[in-house]
């Protein structure tokens, strides 16, 4: 963690390299820290190559982005950053691209549509490095107890609710739009209403009478009715929703592959199904990639591609998504994952892969829009507020800071 870091060169030996990366923790102890899994995949990969050295520096989710955004304008990018996106580098033009440092087969694997989110303007900078899709989790003692079944459509969800809430349930249905997250939960309605943040062809879309309709029936048929708990969706972030349901507070809500380990761990049994839809189950979910970037700065093309190649080795990938509770960005790994017995808990997640859409984030102006879904959507669903107003004030910023694209 006290690793120098900053534009490196050669060290020690005319013919050695050292390459640095930054990276993001995904663990939630110092026993699982992301930094024991690359120190241990550094190892193994320096044993075969002596004379490249690789020094790992691992941050939490909460400093990484801002650290190496930090570094880069400092002049002293690291040779790779693990982090939460990639447009704003390559639009800089500081990035390799994908096919200048990674060989065909590697490339070739990728998810396809990982590998599409990973693109600005049809040329992938964005290497996906850890993916997870959502799912409906229920409490099925609460689901028992208030003799329902779990829901594939929106009325089915709303009866359920109506149920949970009779038998004195808190929260019947948690609805996240709070700032930390509000973005996904946000997008996993629109797909299930049969909308999005843009449409066929990538233009934003945010207030598409379907998206426009979706919140209608959030404000009227679930919060305005009293079925998603004491606190105001703007109000609740996705952690306070997640501790709530471990807690066995909450009904139904939409999670991904971490929430497994924290409700079992406090020993609630639960169930997963599809995300339900306007007319049946959603056709389509949140799919969410974090990114591999490969930066130009130091110039250590070959050493960088030959190391990634090693990263994005089935072995390593599975190692990784089997040690956080996550999904193979690689098809190899995925079909591997598929069928293995140890993974039966994520085969849920990983059949939702396939039918997944990302965050439009090969656009610049994402951030923004995002920030502002943060800030606003909120509103839509409050008592009074106006789902068509608040979308329209989201899509004008979508528009602003796209025209600067």
């Amino acid at each position: 963690m006290t690793a120098v870091l900053g534009g490196c060169g050669l060290t020690g030996d005319s013919d050695e390299v050292t390459l640095k990366l930054v990276a993001a923790d995904y663990g939630d102890s110092k026993d699982n820290s992301s930094q024991k899994y690359w120190d241990e995949l550094v190892e193994s990969y320096e044993a075969k190559n002596p004379d490249v050295k690789v020094d790992v520096t691992v941050y939490s989710w909460n400093d990484v982005d801002r650290k190496v955004r930090e570094l880069v304008e400092a002049g002293k990018a690291p040779d790779m950053a693990q982090i939460g996106a990639y447009s704003d580098y390559a639009d800089k033009d500081l990035l390799y691209r994908a096919d200048d440092v990674l060989s065909i087969p590697v490339q070739a694997d990728f998810v396809s549509q990982l590998a599409g989110a990973g693109q600005v303007n049809g040329v992938q900078y964005g290497l996906p490095f850890a993916a997870s899709t959502r799912v409906l989790f229920y409490n099925k003692t609460l689901f028992d107890k208030a003799g329902v079944q779990p829901p594939k459509s929106w009325d089915d969800l709303a009866e359920a609710a109506e149920a949970l809430k009779e038998k004195g349930v808190k929260y019947p249905y948690a609805l996240p739009l709070g700032a930390e997250e509000a973005q996904a939960e946000t997008m996993q309605w629109m797909l299930s209403g049969g909308g999005g943040y843009t449409d066929d062809v990538g233009t934003y879309s945010v207030d598409s009478p379907q998206n426009v309709t979706t919140f209608t029936w959030l404000r009227d048929e679930l919060v305005g009715k009293g079925l998603t708990g004491p606190v105001a969706p703007g109000k609740l972030d996705r952690a306070d929703a997640f501790a709530a349901f471990a807690g066995g507070d909450v009904g139904m809500l939409n999670g991904h592959p971490s929430l497994m380990k924290m409700a079992s761990a406090k020993g609630v049994k639960y169930g997963m199904v599809t995300t339900p839809g306007v007319d049946g189950e959603s056709q389509s979910t949140l799919g969410v990639s974090d990114w591999m970037t490969a930066f130009k700065k130091n110039g250590h093309q070959k050493e960088v591609g030959d190391f990634l190649d090693f990263v994005y080795s089935e072995e390593n990938v599975l190692d990784f998504s089997r040690e956080y509770d996550l999904l193979p960005v690689t098809t190899s790994a995925s079909q591997t994952m598929s069928t293995a017995a140890e993974d039966k808990n994520l085969k849920p997640f990983l059949d939702e892969l396939l039918l997944s859409e990302l965050y439009p984030v090969g656009k610049t102006s994402w951030a923004s829009v995002s920030a502002d879904v943060k800030k606003h959507i909120g509103e839509a669903v409050s008592s009074g507020g106006s789902p068509k107003g608040v979308l329209g004030q989201i899509q004008a910023t979508a528009m602003r800071a796209g025209s600067e694209e």
